[in-house]
């Protein structure tokens, strides 16, 4: 299968993953004209090879009407930029000040002085004798403006999808971590706009390189602190801890910022799973660099290639009820399956008292372990849910959508160890054999006589 690592040991940040992921590509220049087509309000992309530590790699550099931003990150909300110069680990990334989100009323385009250290590259917390300032008037936009942005950007819809849904990642994140609704947060205008260059060209080259599994390392976060106009706030930044919960992450020895709400966000919502690397052939290898320069290579390495077979660690929460009715456990299933179960099944047990019961049992992803607890207590009458972890070991599985002269039929498809089964969308067979007024056996019959002589 067709397996994607990243390598994220000194961090992420949207821009360095978007320059790993486009180092995969065989023809990168061809991708960057068609981003340059999207028609971002204002924004200008370029790629420049750069080296760090002798290794040499690809740097994503991202202009809003001409000015670079230094803080690309969507969370840049900052009037004040005041950050030490060993605290902020990628240039091109977010700070941490964060009042402009919320605190006057909010008309979503207003204009604001915005004071910044003039030297993007060496911030620190208090201004040198030979640092000047000057003065930006940038406007603010809040999400449901970010929103109908993504939506009107010529992107496949898949690829719509996941923008908002990073997005929204992000967004939550930040109304969490400052304890105000999302409606209320704002966006800062050029980190704004270069947070949807970097997120969009990110899901694009997702959808572009189309993985079958996409396994992220533990994710360096930096250690130290980070200087605001509120006062000093812990790495990793409050954001980005609330979107890697449940994630594998470390501090390290590096003082600095390393990973972003950006690249969170990216890897939180395209990572399948987390760990080390599987044994894979790889046949391309993308390094996505960032600005700064530390005594490791400061960069994202994507690592592309084939991995025979598959299996991850998913979990099992169970539990027991014995006064829900049928209809309502399996309003319950389908809530769970909404909700991201991998799979939901019921047993029936005996209980105390020689009562009958249902044992309610859910696969799901550690990811999703909150979410789906959280469903079973909210539309089972459980008092208590039961934990354990599992291997399981699946096959390639691929939908695809033939056209034949009956009218479109999905097929899937699983393979791996040794075996290939395929199997037509119950749904679409119906249709035909409703049409046609013929059994689903002879509607499926129908389409595998089209299929051995390769009509479709």
């Amino acid at each position: 299968m067709k397996t994607l690592y990243l390598d994220c040991g000194m961090g992420a940040a949207g821009d360095m993953l978007t320059a790993a992921l486009l180092e995969l590509l065989p023809e990168p220049d061809h991708f960057l004209e068609r981003l340059k087509d999207l028609g971002i309000p204002g924004v200008s992309i370029s790629r420049e090879r750069v080296s760090k530590c002798g290794v040499f790699g690809t740097h994503i550099s991202v202009k809003v009407h001409g000015e670079e931003e230094e803080s690309a990150d969507v969370s840049e909300f900052a009037h004040t930029h005041s950050h030490d110069p060993h605290d902020h680990a990628h240039a091109h990334e977010h700070s941490h000040d964060h009042a402009h989100g919320y605190e006057h009323p909010h008309d979503h385009e207003h204009a604001h002085d915005h004071i910044h250290p003039h030297d993007h590259a060496h911030r620190s917390g208090d201004l040198g004798e030979h640092d000047h300032l000057h003065v930006h008037t940038h406007h603010h936009s809040g999400l449901s403006e970010m929103e109908h942005l993504v939506a009107e950007l010529p992107i496949p819809e898949s690829v719509r999808a996941d923008v908002l849904a990073v997005y929204g990642l992000i967004a939550e994140a930040e109304s969490v971590a400052h304890g105000v609704p999302v409606h209320e947060v704002h966006f800062h205008e050029v980190g704004a706009m270069d947070a949807v260059a970097d997120i969009t060209a990110a899901c694009l080259l997702m959808r572009e390189l189309n993985p079958d599994e996409v396994i992220v390392s533990p994710i360096r976060l930096g250690t130290g602190q980070v200087r605001c106009a509120h006062g000093i706030l812990p790495v990793p930044a409050p954001a980005t801890a609330y979107i890697l919960r449940d994630v594998p992450v470390y501090g390290g020895t590096i003082r600095g910022e390393l990973c972003t709400p950006t690249g969170a966000a990216l890897l939180k919502h395209f990572a399948t799973g987390f760990g080390a690397m599987p044994v894979m052939k790889v046949t391309r290898i993308g390094y996505g660099m960032g600005k700064k320069d530390f005594e490791a290579a400061n960069c994202v390495r994507a690592m592309w290639g084939e991995s025979q077979d598959q299996s991850d660690l998913v979990l099992e929460l169970s539990c027991n009820v014995d006064d829900m009715t049928a209809e309502a456990v399996g309003f319950a299933m389908e809530r769970l399956f909404e909700g991201g179960a991998l799979e939901v099944y019921t047993i029936p047990i005996g209980m105390k008292k020689s009562r009958p019961g249902t044992l309610i049992r859910v696969m799901c992803r550690e990811l999703d372990r909150e979410k789906i607890i959280a469903l079973l207590f909210r539309y089972t009458t459980t008092i208590g849910i039961r934990e354990a972890a599992t291997r399981r070991y699946v096959l390639k599985r691929e939908v695809s959508t033939l056209a034949t002269p009956y009218g479109e039929v999905r097929r899937k498809e699983s393979t791996g160890y040794g075996v290939t089964r395929r199997k037509y969308e119950y749904e679409d067979l119906a249709e035909i054999a409703r049409k046609k007024e013929i059994s689903l056996e002879d509607a499926r019959c129908l389409i595998e006589a089209l299929h051995e002589n390769e009509v479709f």
